[in-house]
């Protein structure tokens, strides 16, 4: 009889090793994918945007965002997903559907995405001439500063996009990408990636 393994692995755990990868000398584009974090969706149900939003501050002493914007509340990150919904990112299991659903009965909807996103962290000086070959957003510093986020795609797969704070001077991006399609988008990533010269990581802390 087959044995079967019921224990949590990444969707990136037969394709990311770490590591150098592509040109040699000093890289480029650092990658890192980010294990082990709370991800729950939060959508407005009919004619309870405000009730929602309200809900947010009073949770997490932090707006909700109404606009494509990643907002940094004390221990959360909220991500605007679409139209009268967000995603909260955390650590720690605080912030996990359990513990949001009384805050949010009656003004919305939550669902847990912990295990159907991968998480990858963008960062390195060539990080957005890498990033410009996959998506047509706009990431100069002018247009695209920090908590600037948006739902758009990568090589054809849906993606939602964000600028965390400054690493050493140098923007980090995140990506959320559906679990099913995070092994051919990181694939791709490391072809557009490799003439720059590339890190690859893993990490359980948050960008």
């Amino acid at each position: 009889m087959a044995e079967f393994s019921w224990d949590i692995r990444s969707p990136l755990d037969r394709a990311l090793v770490a590591g150098p990868y592509g040109a040699q000398g000093k890289a480029g584009v650092s990658l890192t994918e980010i294990h082990n974090f709370d991800l729950v969706q939060v959508m407005a149900r009919r004619g309870k945007a405000g009730e929602m939003i309200a809900a947010a501050k009073a949770r997490f002493s932090a707006a909700a965002p109404e606009t494509p914007r990643a907002v940094s509340a004390a221990d959360a990150t909220l991500i605007w997903s679409g139209p009268d919904q967000f995603l909260v990112l955390s650590k720690g299991g605080k912030h996990s559907i359990e513990a949001l659903a009384p805050g949010f009965a009656g003004s919305a909807s939550l669902s847990d995405q912990s295990h159907a996103r991968a998480l990858i962290s963008v960062s390195g000086d060539k990080a957005r001439a890498m990033l410009a070959k996959l998506s047509s957003i706009d990431l100069h510093s002018d247009v695209f500063g920090i908590g600037a986020a948006a739902a758009t795609s990568m090589d054809h797969t849906s993606v939602t996009l964000w600028r965390g704070g400054d690493r050493k001077g140098q923007a980090v991006f995140n990506l959320l990408v559906f679990a099913t399609f995070a092994e051919s988008l990181w694939h791709t990533i490391l072809d557009s990636a490799a003439e720059y010269g590339v890190t690859i990581a893993h990490s359980d802390e948050l960008a």
